[in-house]
């Protein structure tokens, strides 16, 4: 080969394996650094699209499992809300073979009926409270909601405004206004407020009262009322409200609470100026605060039930696809005091239809014993199923685990780095690259030797 020194073969060749050695040790290095065989789509491309895929899937088989997890919690508190009303029926039943004998009078199985009734209400309220998420489990849910047009000008209660001392109404108890015996919808239970003066011997009261109209039962129910003696409010009562303060009448028998404000005093001062009854609040026109209001219009009613119904079916994702066999679907009982009794067909005496006078009388009792007795069964077989449920989520879950811990290892094959092989490869390309580096500076000092020639 001649010798110039134009162009220098030599460092050109130790310049081009030096670059493919240090890009291949580049390369080395970020396999090493992220520890994947397959940084990108040169490395591996079919590779790195299966260990996509593979890795989408892991990640839905982890949120299966969760779902799995969340629906057995689900299932878990459905099972203990079985479990008391289950402990409710055995008293039930105890009450109802006490109350059967002669040996009880009916002043004494009044008694027992007061607590039998009591204690299916208690279902109820178990059966309507019992939800996961918002979720029913047990039965239809209690909640409603006032219907607050009835609050606002031309209403049915515009009269309860804060002129007139009201700054708000609450229901404390949903299960009672969601009664709904008529099976016509909630719209028709309603409550009126009213403010009274009344003679007490020589002197007056001032006495509130909330007269609530639910449909609790199939046809007329008698109304509900409570009162509260509100005197005290009064301008230098020892309850008098001046300005910016706030106070809170509560109702419990009705479910209710009602926030007041300071013009409260000032009302309760209209109904006591009056004569005979003709400002009392609830039955004329009067002056509050400089407007005339006729506080007839003190009527509010329920809004349409917004409570959550107990679903058919519940269906849990418990794959990573979108086919049937992705999910599972289970299915709730209600075990609310309408449906236990009613037997297999539904079609026998329920515990809602023994009545409010259930046992109290020796045969009302012995038909309550069978009634309870059903009720029973019918739970039993409502936990039962719970209980079917809950085991073939748990076989879920363990083949969920299974799958989940091939695709993982599947994935790993195809995309994880072999550590100790490619420590190997990077420490021969370092050796490479070290080489690569000496033999260029050696090729660079080849035209050096030619300047002797000229010397």
């Amino acid at each position: 080969m001649a010798l110039n020194i134009i162009s220098n073969y030599a460092a050109n060749v130790a310049h081009r394996n030096l670059s493919a050695s240090d890009e291949m040790a580049t390369r080395s290095l970020s396999k090493l650094s992220s520890g994947t065989r397959v940084v990108s789509a040169r490395d591996d491309a079919a590779s790195m699209a299966i260990g996509a895929r593979l890795n989408a899937t892991t990640q839905a088989l982890k949120t299966a499992t969760v779902n799995v997890g969340q629906a057995n919690s689900m299932l878990q508190i459905a099972d203990g809300g079985m479990a008391t009303v289950d402990d409710i029926l055995v008293r039930m039943k105890t009450l109802s073979v006490q109350s059967s004998s002669g040996n009880m009078s009916d002043v004494e199985r009044g008694f027992l009926n007061d607590e039998f009734t009591q204690l299916r209400d208690e279902i109820d309220r178990i059966s309507s409270s019992t939800n996961f998420n918002g979720i029913q489990l047990l039965g239809d849910g209690g909640d409603v909601a006032l219907e607050y047009g009835d609050l606002e000008a031309a209403g049915q209660g515009e009269a309860i405004t804060a002129a007139t001392g009201f700054d708000g109404i609450a229901i404390t108890n949903n299960n009672l206004w969601a009664g709904d015996g008529e099976g016509d919808g909630v719209t028709d239970n309603n409550f009126t407020v009213s403010i009274n003066e009344i003679t007490v011997g020589a002197g007056t009261q001032i006495i509130m009262t909330v007269t609530a109209n639910v449909d609790t039962t199939a046809g007329a129910d008698a109304a509900l009322t409570q009162s509260i003696d509100v005197t005290d409010y009064l301008t230098g009562g020892s309850k008098a409200m001046s300005a910016g303060d706030k106070g809170t009448l509560n109702f419990d028998e009705l479910g209710l609470s009602i926030s007041i404000n300071n013009n409260f005093t000032a009302a309760v001062g209209v109904v006591e100026g009056g004569t005979g009854g003709d400002t009392d609040f609830g039955t004329t026109t009067a002056t509050y605060g400089g407007s005339v209001i006729d506080t007839t219009n003190n009527t509010v009613s329920m809004a349409a039930d917004s409570g959550q119904k107990l679903a058919t079916a519940i269906e849990f994702q418990v794959g990573g696809g979108n086919t049937a066999n992705d999910r599972l679907s289970i299915n709730l009982s209600k075990v609310d005091a309408d449906t236990l009794g009613t037997g297999t067909a539904g079609t026998e005496t329920s515990l809602s239809d023994l009545g409010t006078d259930a046992i109290s009388t020796a045969a009302g009792a012995q038909e309550a014993v069978e009634v309870v007795t059903r009720a029973i069964d019918d739970l039993q077989r409502a936990r039962a199923a719970v209980g079917t449920s809950q085991n073939r989520l748990d076989f879920a879950g363990q083949n969920l685990a299974s799958t989940q811990e091939n695709t993982e290892s599947a994935r790993s094959t195809l995309l994880d780095l072999d550590v100790a092989a490619e420590m190997t490869a990077f420490t021969s390309k370092q050796i490479l690259v070290q080489s690569g580096v000496a033999m260029l500076a050696q090729a660079n000092q080849m035209p050096q030797n030619l300047l002797r020639l000229l010397q």
